[in-house]
């Protein structure tokens, strides 16, 4: 392979490969079915739940995306190699994985409220990470662009597989996509609010359902927010190797 490629670059090119290929298959019957139970679910749930649901999710992501209080205190590792910046987001998800797994057995056992807590809660670990793990590949969260990178991260690990296209179509052309971004200010308006945490919390599904019962809570709450760290990893992970090894065959290109 050329473009002056390490053999380490080109065998996460070929990982690549087959991750895209896995998200962007077709929904399976197991899929559709949650989904449309999930639909019936949500016709069900008063509009006014929904209202409030939505903005608890709006307000927390502004908190985050807008705020400063999740800015990593370590600078971006511009210079890193890729294979450094894979070290150190290992590291990262290694210990948000602890993180979010005490949060969860915390919550769980805490019982039906508590567990509830856990849905705004978990969500700031996941983007505290995201904002870490940004840093880990050498993109400064200062930019408030690079913060809306996040929210697609999140949107991508965090959606049907009917949605996964359209997100990683723009992740992957992501010099495209920040030049048709709305200004801060207004961006938060262009948001289908209702639909990403519809989205989010379908996929949820039965693990964060079986935290709020009783006597099993504290078990499942520490499982589910585990592995849904892993797999925010996984996607945001291969999101930055992306736009990394991007970065390096456009460097070469106008050489």
């Amino acid at each position: 392979m050329d473009m002056g490629f390490t053999l380490y670059e080109e065998q996460t090119i070929k990982s690549l490969r087959r991750w895209k290929i896995r998200m962007l298959k077709e929904p399976g019957m197991m899929e559709k079915a949650s989904k449309s139970v999930s639909a019936r679910i949500n016709k069900m749930i008063p509009e006014q739940v929904h209202k409030t649901i939505t903005a608890t999710v709006k307000g927390m992501f502004q908190t985050t995306l807008f705020g400063m209080d999740y800015m990593p205190r370590s600078e971006p590792l511009a210079e890193a190699s890729l294979a450094q910046s894979d070290a150190r987001a290992e590291e990262l998800l290694s210990l948000y994985k602890k993180i979010a797994a005490a949060e969860g057995a915390g919550t769980g056992a805490g019982g039906i409220l508590l567990g509830l807590a856990d849905f705004p809660i978990l969500i700031g670990i996941k983007m505290k990470f995201l904002f870490e793990l940004a840093h880990a590949y050498g993109y400064s969260t200062q930019d408030y662009r690079e913060r809306l990178f996040l929210l697609y991260v999140f949107q991508l690990a965090f959606s049907s597989q009917s949605k996964k296209p359209e997100l990683l179509s723009a992740i992957g052309a992501w010099d495209q996509t920040r030049g048709s971004l709305p200004p801060s200010s207004s961006y938060m308006q262009h948001v289908d609010w209702l639909q990403l945490q519809q989205e989010y919390r379908d996929t949820l599904d039965l693990r964060k359902l079986l935290q709020l019962v009783p006597g099993i809570g504290a078990i499942v709450g520490a499982w589910a927010n585990y592995g849904l760290l892993e797999e925010l990893g996984e996607v945001g992970m291969n999101c930055f190797r992306m736009r990394k090894l991007q970065d390096k065959e456009k460097m070469f290109s106008t050489k």
